[in-house]
């Protein structure tokens, strides 16, 4: 049984995409499909988590992940808390289990982390009181699964049948916990075919145990492609010996709509933002028909919604037990 879920199979905490199941997965999207369009309706709220008190703990500045969690969980009629670490006790000494014993003290009931180190999440998911649950909103190279899922959203609403698809992911695959839960998202739920797409620099050493197929050039990685998802290229890969300059990283590997021909003609173009313009796609692929990106934000709030919501009801449940 992964520590993830309870005795009877529940999401408890949401750590990563390994150790999950097909089924844990298909429950996630089916719930997010419910709440997807709750932003239309008059009153945007559902009282599932009321009375519930959610703190976002970010060690790691992130505005559009911690916004979107924030607004998930009001959404869902809890109490919200957003800690300032850099102004916080472990600032000046204080450790983490300290730090978390003394926020769980204000008897809370989720935590959702966000840290450089790997692992960080599992570390505080081990520590935390029974009741609480601990969603992890990224950690170093690790794991960010609640944007993979959101991601395997905006796939789905736009191409129903997975099994079929070829998904090309195309950057820094190395350094990118976003791209490893992705992978993992992809060959659970049964895609056609995954490919990725960089310099040999940034392709990860264990690709062979990936479930991927590997591609040096561009134009050969998204040839009849029907998802092309672009990663965000940190600036410091640029600085050591790992790359290029700025611009001829996006000779090679920037999308453009010449490029973009390659791919299927209905292929939908994603980023997990935030977008660097002119280095990993020009504008009019960022703007254009096919980029399904700003429906990648709307759908993180659905996502994290369905996340949230299923771990405190497996609390609830245990809790009535």
């Amino acid at each position: 049984m992964s520590a993830q879920l309870d005795s009877n199979g529940r999401l408890k905490h949401f750590l990563s995409i390994d150790g999950l199941n097909p089924s844990i997965l298909t429950e996630i999207l089916d719930t997010a499909e419910s709440f997807n369009a709750l932003p239309e309706q008059s009153v945007k709220k559902v009282p599932l988590l009321r009375g519930k008190t959610i703190v976002n703990l970010f060690f790691e500045a992130s505005t559009r992940t911690r916004t979107t969690f924030e607004l998930a969980a009001k959404r869902l009629s809890a109490d919200v808390l957003n800690i300032n670490i850099e102004a916080s006790a472990t600032a000046k000494g204080e450790t983490l289990l300290d730090t978390l014993r003394t926020i769980e003290a204000m008897h809370i009931d989720m935590f959702i982390i966000r840290h450089a180190r790997s692992g960080a999440a599992h570390f505080i998911a081990k520590h935390v009181l029974p009741h609480v649950s601990v969603i992890n909103a990224g950690d170093g190279r690790h794991a960010h699964p609640t944007q993979a899922m959101l991601d395997m959203f905006t796939i789905r609403r736009h191409k129903p049948e997975f099994g079929g698809l070829c998904v090309a992911i195309i950057g820094d695959i190395l350094h990118s916990r976003v791209a490893r839960s992705q992978i993992q998202a992809l060959n659970m739920l049964g895609i056609g075919e995954v490919r990725i797409i960089g310099p040999k620099t940034l392709i990860p050493a264990e690709h062979q145990t990936m479930g991927v197929q590997v591609y040096h050039k561009l134009e050969e990685g998204i040839k009849d492609a029907d998802v092309v998802i672009m990663l965000r290229l940190q600036k410091e890969r640029m600085q050591g010996a790992m790359l290029p300059s700025e611009g001829e990283y996006f000779r090679l590997y920037g999308l453009t709509e010449e490029k973009l021909q390659a791919a299927k003609d209905d292929a939908i173009v994603m980023h997990p933002g935030p977008i660097n313009r002119g280095v990993e796609m020009d504008s009019q692929v960022a703007d254009g028909s096919r980029s399904v990106i700003l429906q990648q934000v709307s759908h993180g709030i659905a996502i994290r919604m369905a996340v949230m919501s299923m771990a405190m009801q497996q609390a609830s449940h245990a809790e009535s037990n």
